[in-house]
């Protein structure tokens, strides 16, 4: 299965448009790519196509979400998007019990391997939401990251039981 693919799916279904929120500090966005963090890019004329290249390189690589399980790629990947890189990258070195540096070098890779799946993203998706309730724009913006968070979460977990059926012949 390529998680690339089904992590782009599910971050589209919530980054769909474009929106220029004055509440938002992202500002002015599409796809979920906003000019705070690309402010030399026409956010307006950002095509689909590119923003899916702009995901591959400067989140779902820099993060290294290929070399995690799937499950875990898809909760990191989502919280890269909605949170940044640099906080999914700890999120995830914390849930391992990790050096939290931000790089995800042998270690952390090494760790994501060994970890339990179920527990390691539960874990990840309480540390998210940790993080969200003390936020500032929390009130304004809270109920749809947090419904974002449970949906990633459920997406997760669906993907795990399916790979452990097919493991033990059941699918």
């Amino acid at each position: 299965m390529d998680y690339f693919v089904v992590a782009m799916e599910h971050v589209f279904e919530w980054e769909g448009g474009e929106v220029n929120d004055p509440r938002d500090p992202g500002g002015h966005t599409k796809f979920g790519i906003s000019k705070r963090s690309y402010p030399h890019l026409d956010i307006s004329s950002l095509t689909r196509k590119k923003a899916i290249q702009i995901y591959r390189k400067d989140y779902w690589e820099l993060c290294q979400c290929d070399k995690l399980p799937g499950p875990l790629a898809l909760m990191v990947f989502d919280s890269a998007v909605n949170q940044g890189p640099d906080r999914a990258k700890k999120i995830l070195q914390a849930v391992l019990g990790v050096k939290q540096d931000g790089q995800i070098g042998p270690k952390t890779l090494s760790a994501a391997q060994e970890v339990n799946l179920k527990v390691a993203l539960l874990g990840y998706s309480v540390r998210r939401a940790l993080h969200y309730v003390r936020l500032p724009t929390f009130n304004y913006y809270g109920k749809g990251w947090l419904s974002r968070l449970f949906d990633t979460h459920a997406a997760a977990m669906t993907h795990y039981v399916e790979e452990a059926q097919l493991r033990k012949g059941i699918r």
